[in-house]
C-alpha cells in the first residue's frame, strides 16, 4: 500500500512540471502591448523618480555612478 501511494506521489510530482515554457497558441496574448514590462509609462516615469530620488544622482539608472560623486 506505501509502495502504491509513494508512486502515484511520484507520478502527480513529475507530471506537474510536464508543460514548461509558452504554447505557440498564448504567445499572441504575452505579445500584446500592454503585458509589456514598460507599457504605461507614467508608472516608469514614476518609478525613474522614485529611484533617482534614493539613489541621490541625477539621471537615476541611466547614469553611472551614485550620489557620492566618486563615480
Amino acid at each position: 500500500m506505501k509502495k502504491t501511494i509513494f508512486a502515484l506521489a511520484v507520478m502527480a510530482s513529475l507530471s506537474g512540471c510536464a508543460s514548461f515554457g509558452v504554447e505557440p497558441w498564448e504567445r499572441a496574448q504575452l505579445a500584446r502591448a500592454d503585458m509589456a514590462l514598460d507599457s504605461e509609462k507614467n508608472d516608469l516615469a514614476l518609478d525613474d523618480h522614485i529611484y533617482f530620488s534614493k539613489e541621490g544622482s541625477s539621471g537615476g539608472r541611466a547614469f553611472a555612478g551614485g550620489g557620492c560623486g566618486c563615480n
